[in-house]
């Protein structure tokens, strides 16, 4: 099992033989203070295509985008809602791969756990890659328990050598297996370990590079964690390999004063928009999902905030290009510093089930079966 216990401060342990330490460069020929390119690096090439602006699939929505097949420019789905031999869920996804490129998602993977994971899980993603064909498929740089005893929730790593060991090996084979790009995301957290040895961007950065898999980049998740954990959001995006990057998470959060919860839900507050557009300028046109699980508004209403958010990518991508013609020119990502200050105020009445977004697929399989039932 990971150990469990209290943050305190400790050095990071020198690199050993064999190991890449970034130092908080991301990748060969990013500059370790400002993530730009050095001069004379040519960028490297990007992983997998742009899709441009996403959202989330899920089952409120199904029969208005049936219906009316909005412009949306993919979409994601929880792989574990659809990881089935039949029926109404294997449906819907037909239905939708019919009009739009869909992108996977799990929660269940547990490449972080004490087993190693599980067998048929993995044969049973499999077979839903070969019908989905994504472009790449992601799920979380985290333990959710045993094989035989999930915790359904996401829990953070130690960030340690032994844990990139583990977590490299795993996503080496997890990649070959499923045959298509593999990218894992760094999660939100409300604790640490007194033996992690470095910081997180350079715990993530080491092990998409040394895996050769994709970075699934959660923009809100940098937020959250910078402000439990008092760090710099803005360092966390400078320094993690922004050619890996394959798809950015934005959503909302909930604030308790002292702490936020990543529940998925309400409004992207202008902190988060400011580290999105800090992220495109540093890694490009990289597809962006909106991510709200929780409390979900009707279709338009996140159907407007994707084009509030293409707008936004737009304007970063216009400085990106702005800043290749002229380094001087103002910059979205290089000079800034962000460190979220938590307060005592007392915490807003919030509603939640437990594990917030990440509903397994037993509870999304009865949503489902209610909605039917109303649809009927």
């Amino acid at each position: 099992m990971c150990p469990t216990s209290a943050t305190a401060d400790r050095q990071p342990e020198a690199p050993r033989a064999g190991e890449v330490s970034h130092h908080g460069a991301s990748a060969a020929g990013q500059d370790a203070e400002t993530g730009a390119p050095r001069p004379g690096h040519a960028e490297p090439p990007r992983i997998v295509p742009d899709l441009g602006v996403g959202l989330g699939l899920r089952v409120p929505h199904y029969a208005y985008i049936h219906e009316h097949q909005p412009a949306v420019d993919f979409f994601e789905i929880i792989s574990e809602n659809f990881m089935v031999l039949g029926g109404k869920a294997l449906l819907n996804l037909e239905r939708t791969l019919e009009h739009y490129p869909l992108i996977q998602h799990g929660v269940s993977l547990n490449i972080g756990g004490p087993d190693e994971p599980d067998a048929e899980y993995l044969k049973k993603l499999k077979r839903l890659v070969e019908r989905v064909r994504p472009a790449w498929l992601s799920d979380h740089l985290c333990w959710t328990g045993t094989n035989a005893n999930p915790i359904h929730d996401l829990l953070p790593l130690p960030y340690t050598r032994e844990m990139i060991r583990t977590v490299v090996e795993r996503a080496k084979r997890i990649q070959d297996f499923l045959g298509v790009r593999f990218a894992l995301e760094n999660t939100s957290s409300y604790m640490a370990y007194r033996m992690s040895q470095l910081p997180e961007w350079e715990f993530v950065s080491e092990i998409v590079e040394a895996a050769d898999i994709g970075l699934m980049f959660d923009v809100n998740n940098v937020y959250v964690a910078a402000y439990n954990h008092g760090f710099d959001a803005y360092e966390f995006v400078r320094n993690v390999p922004h050619s890996r990057i394959v798809q950015i998470h934005l959503a909302g959060h909930t604030n308790l004063g002292r702490y936020l919860i990543d529940t998925h839900n309400g409004d992207i507050i202008d902190p988060v928009w400011d580290l999105y557009r800090a992220t495109i300028e540093l890694a490009g046109p990289v597809s962006t999902l909106i991510e709200w699980d929780d409390e979900i508004p009707e279709f338009p209403v996140l159907a407007a905030l994707a084009a509030q958010t293409t707008q936004v990518r737009d304007e970063a991508l216009a400085r990106r290009a702005l800043r290749k013609r002229d380094p001087s020119a103002p910059s979205f990502a290089l000079g800034k510093h962000l460190l979220p200050t938590p307060t005592d105020s007392p915490p807003p009445t919030v509603h939640w089930r437990q594990g917030g977004p990440r509903q397994s697929a037993a509870s999304e399989a009865g949503a489902e079966q209610a909605f039917e039932l109303e649809e009927s």
